[in-house]
């Protein structure tokens, strides 16, 4: 007991600041998190260079491009390996682009405009080209240069910083683009062979060849969300690259190159790419609402602690209050002759698990929900005076 009321009084102290903060900043659910990649000494997102098992994911199908035919002669000299490299350039570069944006802003010297390149790839016959939301992002204009050299307007049509993915689509004859095809990301390899396309500096159709050297990473988008599953490579990647496909011995695309570890800001043989089985999923929703639909708890605002996550804020009539999830409490002390409102953390549920999975921070647990459908039910374990309980939560959607 004099345990617990030691943690209720470190509790009482955090709640009540964090509460202020919420006050007065209010936004969706936060609290501090690790920062696994980017705690590394010269983590760089490929910022566009500026001047002055799971199964098969469902939904959006990627169709297959033949690759073009080699004469023979051709390859007679090349070994083996020389002859993947060949014939997968040869199938895919058709279906790379080079992306290039522009944007004004106000400076001391008056409107200034500053431009970036990126990369991209074909995913349909409708001028629709995945690419890095960074890439796009807070771009004015944005220009798509196909593999024949012309160059279109395009318009960006869906967004989701979470997982740094954005769609972009052209208006250009069918017969002028060139859809990639579709790998799965779920079933690689440490040491499995990956080659990358993209633009590099502005060097159209750049192709460099590694392995996959790690799997399972994980990067922070810029709104601050963690990617899961990142493929780390050992293949030179620079700026402009972003948004390139990462591809394997077959073609196919298996991720899209989003980052570096460089001191310098160019190739030190560590780059990540975000998995194609992640992006495939939000393809569909991107291009039909603009955005991603995920699953929503209801709940505003957490606080960590080592026994779970003290719920300090709900969604007024939101899913976890229609459930009975209790949030953090305020009551009225009397000091002297004066009544104090103050937080109680006694009230709060400490919530420890969603459908029997443990969950340590707010990352885990919006991995858990954001697996739900929106109107799926979730089973939310809390604890509560002493009790552990199961609440069958109805997700909402955000």
């Amino acid at each position: 007991m004099t345990n617990w009321k030691s943690i209720s009084a470190h509790l009482l102290t955090a709640a009540t600041t964090l509460a202020l903060v919420a006050l007065l900043y209010g936004g969706r659910l936060g609290t501090q998190r690790p920062l696994p990649v980017h705690q590394i000494p010269g983590f760089r997102r490929l910022e566009p260079p500026v001047t002055a098992k799971p199964t098969r994911p469902t939904g959006y199908q990627l169709r297959a491009v033949p690759s073009l035919s080699i004469p023979p002669d051709l390859l007679k000299c090349s070994d083996a390996e020389e002859q993947i490299n060949i014939r997968v350039y040869q199938g895919v570069n058709r279906s790379v682009v080079n992306i290039t944006t522009a944007s004004e802003a106000t400076g001391i010297f008056g409107d200034e405009t500053s431009s970036g390149t990126g990369s991209g790839f074909v995913i349909d016959t409708d001028g629709h080209i995945l690419t890095n939301y960074h890439v796009v992002e807070d771009a004015e204009s944005v220009q798509v240069t196909l593999y024949d050299g012309t160059t279109h307007e395009a318009h960006v049509i869906g967004a989701d910083a979470s997982n740094d993915v954005a769609i972009v689509k052209v208006q250009a004859p069918a017969a002028d683009l060139h859809p990639v095809a579709l790998g799965d990301s779920s079933g690689l390899l440490v040491g499995q062979k990956i080659l990358a396309l993209g633009n590099p500096f502005g060097l159209e159709r750049t192709l460099t060849t590694g392995i996959i050297s790690s799997l399972d990473r994980s990067l922070q988008a810029k709104n601050g969300r963690m990617i899961k599953g990142i493929i780390q490579t050992d293949a030179a990647i620079n700026p402009g690259n972003s948004g390139g496909p990462l591809l394997n011995s077959r073609g196919q695309v298996i991720g899209m190159n989003t980052a570096i570890m460089s001191q310098v800001g160019q190739s030190a043989g560590i780059s990540f790419a975000v998995p194609i089985n992640a992006i495939a999923r939000i393809i569909k929703p991107l291009i039909e609402h603009g955005r991603v639909i995920r699953a929503d708890l209801g709940i505003t605002r957490v606080f960590t602690t080592n026994e779970g996550l003290v719920v300090l804020g709900l969604v007024e009539d939101g899913p976890a209050e229609r459930a009975g999830i209790q949030p953090i409490q305020v009551k009225v002390v009397r000091y002297g002759g004066a009544l104090v409102r103050k937080l109680d953390p006694e009230s709060a549920d400490v919530l420890v698990a969603i459908d029997g999975k443990a969950v340590h921070n707010v990352d885990e647990l919006l991995t858990e929900v954001e697996s739900h459908a929106p109107g799926q039910v979730a089973k939310v374990t809390v604890r509560r005076g002493g009790r552990t309980l199961e609440i069958r939560v109805t997700l909402g959607k955000s």
